[in-house]
């Protein structure tokens, strides 16, 4: 089983994005579920969603408490919320930021993980430059097919094409597809680095 864990702030589509996240990965073939889980449901208040996906079917109900993946929507949350919390030393980090781990005080926090496993994605920029709004789940999920390999980016193509339509739908597939194919540049760039 893969557990994800997504860190946003309301009103940054936090629960969509694990929505999505399960919705893709059911089109690949596998069983998944979502779920969010709030403290306070105020727009900007920290919130927290859930997804869990496995090739058999799923009966734990509970929150994820040590994840393999994290994702954070909002970079602000890394110093407020223990959004690292339980989560393995193999596990993926997708930050969406324009900053380093250096310029975000965890330069020393992810050396003990692996180089291909830690993304920085501007998902916000994506989403303003292909959406107009600065909602940066749907990039995310784009960055996350390339990243884990769990589920495709055409599962994430038609999972956005399940929850919008017309330009929207367009908007947010062309944000994805950019993400992913970002990704798939800097883990070439991290393992030509690797090899050499």
């Amino acid at each position: 089983m893969f557990q994800v864990r997504i860190h946003g702030r309301g009103g940054q589509g936090v629960v969509t994005g694990a929505e999505m996240l399960s919705i893709a990965a059911f089109l690949g073939g596998r069983h998944a579920q979502a779920f969010p889980s709030f403290g306070s449901e105020r727009t900007g208040a920290p919130v927290v969603a859930f997804c869990r996906m496995d090739d058999k079917e799923i009966r734990l109900r509970e929150p994820i408490m040590q994840p393999d993946a994290i994702i954070i929507q909002d970079p602000t949350l890394l110093h407020q919320v223990d959004v690292f919390g339980g989560l393995k030393t193999d596990g993926y980090i997708l930050i969406n930021t324009t900053r380093s781990f250096n310029e975000m005080g965890l330069e020393e926090f992810v050396k003990g993980f692996r180089p291909e496993r830690l993304l920085l994605v501007p998902a916000s920029e994506l989403a303003v430059k292909h959406v107009g709004r600065p909602l940066p789940n749907v990039p995310l999920l784009g960055a996350f097919a390339a990243l884990c390999g769990l589920i495709s980016l055409d599962a994430v193509l038609k999972a956005i094409d399940q929850k919008f339509s017309g330009a929207v739908a367009k908007g947010n597939q062309a944000a994805a597809k950019e993400a992913f194919e970002s990704v798939m540049l800097q883990q070439q760039q991290v393992k030509e680095t690797q090899d050499a």
